[in-house]
């Protein structure tokens, strides 16, 4: 879903951008696998892509954990890629803190997005007492459950309950009963849709009233349809939204191609990547990766797609990148507002 609506969006933008003439005068080719999602096959279309193929860069990449395995890969053959929605901080730097010279991405990070939520419920929905339901398995749920803790008690806010399941648990009602008793203002559930949608549901058979919070991970319609009336008003951080300003000429072009929707946000990272990736090769005059990487490294003030890209050379992740408030309403994702943090 969300990588056949990145695919598509690039060969759009591609096309466009080949018949301008090209990139200094060549035209771009657009090569894709399917890495399933599994970070094996996603090590073996890397190879592939940089051995056989004769890539210069790769763009995509959505999981943390997928694009954490190809980074090793990308490392080795210096070639750069561009992460599109991979949020966990290991992706573009080793665990000693060192950057990893060839990766890159567009997105946020999991503790920008912790922080966004933390600081939205406690300036916008004015809430002063939170709680938390994670999953202990999942390190994406388990890091952002820590960072919209850090960030929420920082503001002053309380965290009076945390509790945690374990992966391919279904029922949650002993936990939440603990948090009920503690009657919350915010429930943060930083899940997949699913585990997101079947605590709703619970929550709310249990007369929980907290308002519900999530992270990016709640930007499918599979929240919509698994949570129903459940998930109703309920608030998540994403990387854009379809009513955001600044993509409805995206948006009116997608539809108008593929009649459909563009499956956000992993299209419009898609696409501010390849601009990076333009600007590179425009710097470095060459597509020789070790040049490239460098090039990338200082992109500055670059106009894209969702805004003005900048590079931190220290992490290679960008700096300043706002996010979406989107919420669930009438069953549908509405856009809140873009928010920066303070």
């Amino acid at each position: 879903m969300w990588g056949q609506s990145e695919k598509n969006a690039l060969e759009m933008e591609i096309e466009k951008i080949n018949a301008a003439g090209g990139v200094d005068g060549r035209p771009l080719q657009l090569i894709s696998y399917d890495n399933r999602a599994d970070s094996i096959e996603a090590v073996n279309v890397a190879k592939r892509l940089i051995d056989q193929d004769k890539v210069v860069a790769i763009i995509g990449l959505a999981q943390s954990g997928v694009a954490n395995a190809v980074s090793s890969v990308t490392e080795e053959k210096k070639i750069p890629f561009i992460g599109t929605t991979p949020t966990n901080p290991l992706v573009t730097v080793n665990e000693d803190g060192t950057v990893k010279k060839y990766a890159f991405r567009t997105c946020f990070i999991d503790p920008f997005q912790g922080t966004v939520a933390a600081q939205f419920a406690y300036d916008r929905l004015e809430a002063r007492t939170a709680a938390i339901l994670y999953d202990v398995g999942s390190d994406y749920s388990s890091w952002l459950s820590n960072y919209f803790e850090e960030a929420f008690t920082k503001m002053g806010g309380e965290l009076v309950a945390k509790e945690a399941f374990r992966t391919g648990e279904l029922d949650y009602r002993a936990m939440l009963g603990k948090i009920k008793e503690k009657e919350p203002d915010v429930l943060f559930v930083p899940t997949a849709q699913k585990e997101a949608a079947l605590a709703a549901k619970q929550a709310r058979d249990l007369g929980i009233e907290a308002t519900l919070m999530g992270g990016d991970n709640w930007g499918s319609p599979d929240l919509i349809t698994l949570g129903g009336s459940a998930i109703e008003g309920g608030y998540f951080v994403n990387l854009a939204s379809l009513e955001d300003p600044d993509i409805q000429g995206f948006v009116k072009e997608y539809r108008e191609r593929y009649n459909a929707d563009p499956v956000l946000p992993n299209p419009v990272m898609a696409i501010d990547g390849l601009y990076m990736l333009i600007d590179a090769i425009k710097r470095a005059g060459t597509t020789e990766g070790p040049a490239l990487a460098e090039a990338l490294e200082t992109t500055k003030d670059l106009p894209v797609l969702t805004g003005i890209l900048t590079i931190d050379p220290d992490t290679h992740n960008p700096l300043n990148k706002p996010a979406v408030i989107q919420q669930v309403k009438d069953g549908e994702f509405i856009y809140v507002e873009t928010y920066v943090t303070k």
